[in-house]
């Protein structure tokens, strides 16, 4: 009892501090955060979207808000960016796709090529294993080609090409490949529409589409939100010699050490590969990335920024 009347006397003690402190202009030391501005419109791979209507732009300004003030998170993917990005761009357009998709990576996986979700998709893409297959990616207990960032990208432009030719409309398209090509195509038929902005679906499907659009905005100035990255922070993209292999692999971790790496070092530069050997029956050719020794120290790789606009030096 005495423990409960202590208790007791503790939290009102605490409470009326708390009181007394937001009461006083002395205590309050927020710091200076600002609600970032929506656009009346932008231009997304091509379209103008319109942000004039009131639900467009409260949707749009939830993302925007979450992006902005996920620092943490935020401030990785633009380092993660400045390595992936020269590559993924490169790909998408020489599969003719508009370079605002790669912000649909960004909201996918956060530029990790190792991601991994609770329903198993994976990569920088996310593919699912059934969806990889379908579009040519090998998934096995060796290999696993949705971690290949190159394939699995070119895999997406595939996907993300024959969503266009159903429906005409980007934002579409990426709505479609959050929830499933059958999902909206269904969806637009049930609610007579003709674009996902028009749909009532799942929050997470609902919500996709503003989040890619909030990172295409933010990625545009990240220093109009107060972000200071300097070039030094940025991560460099990793130079590598490619290497052939034709046949097995008894052993990664013997080939690894032939080729001058540590094991981890092969693994983090080919994160396909699944498996501490490599069976290849059929003598399947396998590109193989030997990171350059210059690319695996700070002090001795070349540094470069992909967009200016992400540091402030």
């Amino acid at each position: 009892m005495k423990f409960l009347k202590l208790a007791l006397v503790i939290v009102v003690l605490c409470f009326n501090s708390i009181s007394i402190w937001a009461d006083d202009d002395r205590y309050m030391t927020f710091g200076n955060v600002a609600a970032p501005e929506i656009p009346m419109s932008i231009s997304f791979c091509g379209d103008k979207v319109s942000f004039d209507r009131i639900d467009m732009a409260e949707r749009l300004d939830r993302e925007l808000t979450a992006t902005v003030y996920a620092q943490t998170m935020t401030s990785l993917i633009i380092k993660r960016a400045n390595r992936y990005f020269p590559r993924l761009i490169e790909i998408l357009k020489q599969n003719n796709m508009p370079e605002d998709l790669i912000y649909l990576a960004v909201a996918e996986s956060a530029l990790d090529p190792t991601a991994l979700s609770p329903a198993k998709a994976a990569g920088i893409w996310q593919f699912m294993p059934a969806t990889g297959r379908q579009y040519g990616l090998e998934i096995n207990d060796d290999v696993d080609e949705r971690y290949d960032i190159e394939k699995e990208t070119v895999a997406a432009c595939k996907y993300l090409r024959n969503a266009h030719s159903k429906y005409g409309n980007w934002a579409t398209v990426c709505a479609s490949y959050n929830a499933g090509t059958g999902k909206i195509s269904q969806e637009l038929q049930a609610q007579q529409a003709n674009n996902s902005f028009d749909l009532r679906l799942v929050s997470e499907t609902s919500r996709y589409v503003f989040r890619i659009i909030a990172y295409k905005i933010f990625f545009e100035n990240p220093k109009k939100y107060g972000y200071r990255i300097t070039s030094e922070q940025l991560y460099q993209p990793i130079d590598c010699d490619i290497v052939e292999v034709k046949t097995s692999v008894p052993s990664w971790v013997s080939w690894a050490k032939s080729h001058g790496l540590t094991y981890a070092q092969l693994r983090d530069a080919n994160p396909w590969i699944r498996n501490s050997k490599l069976s290849n029956a059929s003598g399947k050719v396998y590109k193989v990335k030997v990171p350059k020794n210059e690319s695996l120290y700070r002090s001795k790789t070349k540094k470069t920024v992909y967009n200016k606009n992400w540091v402030v030096d």
